[in-house]
């Protein structure tokens, strides 16, 4: 009995419609990418599980999809794999049963690159990578087990200007695409420090995790969440006051801001004595005031917001981190990254200080389709159909076609020769902005008939003149 077909859960196929806006918002990434002196990077579906794992937490590593070793049903394997999966049962990875798994993200794998050609390149790094990822999450409205991630990264420079920069292709990006974006922006540094004071420096990164989940779970739910990680009351009650009250803009201050002055950078400085005698904490706030400073000295009009709230809860983030997310619209973020000062250090090669940023292609895709951003040509690649008129005259017009064709229009002849009607259907249904006719009386008078299908405008164009119409159009 055959089974209906399907596919994966959390995967698309794309119809050449999606696959045209997608190039869209590839080009335009691409170009803003290519401006800004990036140079493209591609790097393999899969990496050695060693490569991933113990990079992105706890909750990531449980979100890689690892491979199975080929010949793991080999007799002379049977009873390695059976001790693999019983380690797999466990929890546990076995190099019994899988070496490799396919790249959560483009991060790491960029950072064994440039451990592994160190010596070969140029630095400061300035790469860009445009590559499918893949994550075991619970497919949902914006998150997708493969998607498409778009990357730009400077290694082997610590100037902040290069954080400067990143949050300046973000708002260039997103204003060419048309979208009205939040872009926030805060301190891993700030974090730490704040950590640090609490005495909660060794659960780091489980108060990262639990904070940036705010917007989803709320405050109460990341309380919740704390208390359930191991942090006293005590610790939780400073945290939300430091937090989540000065990003509510409730705090126990009097806020006399002068002209121009930030009230987040006001209530760093001004509420939290028993934190500014923490080196950590001063440097990111150093840092953080900078980077906003030339943000918006160089465009008065940016959409940067400091947001306290935002954590990142990725293990590599050291210093400033970003995350963009469209106004608007109910979704998720559509970008984001940050500083990871020693990330090549995990693969033996230390002190080489890298910051990047990434854009969601998948979720653009979807805020652009809500909000009908799509530009209207997007959709229009075969610039003209022609007719098929009979056998000798289709064999004449498929001579003309590939005049057309040499000189850079995208035309096509229609397969058969069948009712005029029929023909019309076809062209709209693509999408065709023209059709050419050429009949035997066209091929005698050496022209040809082109009508435009959304004016119905009909032009009769000489075939010497034929390229030049449609290239001044």
């Amino acid at each position: 009995m055959s089974t209906k077909p399907s596919i994966p859960q959390g995967t698309r196929d794309f119809s050449a419609e999606v696959v045209r806006k997608r190039h869209y918002i590839f080009s335009t990434i691409r170009n803003i990418f290519e401006l800004y002196s990036f140079q493209p990077l591609e790097t393999p579906a899969m990496e050695n599980l060693e490569t991933l794992m113990g990079k992105y937490g706890e909750e990531g590593d449980k979100l890689i999809f690892k491979i199975l070793n080929n010949g793991i049903n080999n007799e002379k394997n049977i009873e390695k794999s059976k001790a693999g999966f019983e380690k797999l049962l466990e929890g546990k990875s076995s190099s019994d049963i899988t070496e490799r798994a396919l790249k959560y993200d483009l991060t790491i794998p960029f950072a064994r690159y440039v451990a592994m050609n160190h010596t070969k390149l140029t630095f400061p790094f300035r790469r860009y990578q445009i590559q499918p990822v893949w994550r075991a999450d619970r497919p949902q409205k914006g998150r997708y087990r493969e998607f498409t991630q778009c990357d730009a990264d400077v290694v082997g420079s610590k100037s902040l200007l290069n954080e400067v920069e990143l949050a300046t292709i973000y708002e260039t990006v997103f204003s060419e695409l048309g979208i009205d974006i939040e872009l926030k922006i805060n301190n891993r540094k700030i974090l730490a420090g704040v950590a640090q004071a609490i005495g909660a420096e060794d659960k780091m990164i489980e108060m990262a995790i639990g904070i940036d989940k705010f917007d989803k779970i709320g405050l109460i739910g990341v309380k919740d969440e704390l208390l359930e990680k191991g942090f006293s009351q005590n610790q939780i009650s400073d945290l939300t006051d430091f937090i989540f009250a000065a990003s509510q803009r409730i705090v126990p201050i009097d806020v006399q801001l002068k002209e121009g002055e930030d009230f987040t950078i006001h209530y760093l400085e001004n509420a939290a004595p028993k934190y500014l005698g923490n080196e950590s904490y001063v440097q990111g706030l150093k840092e953080l005031k900078e980077v906003v400073s030339n943000i918006k000295i160089l465009n008065k009009k940016s959409k940067i917001k400091i947001d306290l709230t935002l954590a990142r809860g990725l293990n590599y983030y050291t210093g400033i981190i970003f995350e963009v997310v469209a106004k608007n619209v109910k979704m998720g973020s559509i970008g984001g990254g940050g500083r990871y000062d020693d990330l090549t250090g995990l693969f033996g090669v230390p002190n080489i200080p890298g910051v990047g940023i990434s854009f969601g292609v998948d979720r653009i895709y979807d805020v652009l389709e809500e909000m009908k951003f799509f530009p209207a040509d997007v959709q229009v690649s075969t610039k003209a159909l022609f007719f098929n008129m009979g056998e000798a005259e289709s064999l004449f017009a498929f001579g003309i076609m590939q005049q057309l064709r040499s000189s850079g229009i995208a035309c096509e002849l229609y397969h058969e020769a069948t009712k005029i009607n029929k023909q019309f259907t076809y062209a709209e249904k693509k999408n065709i902005p023209f059709v050419i006719i050429i009949g035997s009386k066209e091929i005698e008078e050496k022209k040809a008939a082109v009508k435009e299908l959304a004016t119905g405008k009909q032009e009769i164009v000489t075939f010497e003149k034929l390229v030049e119409y449609f290239k001044i159009l």
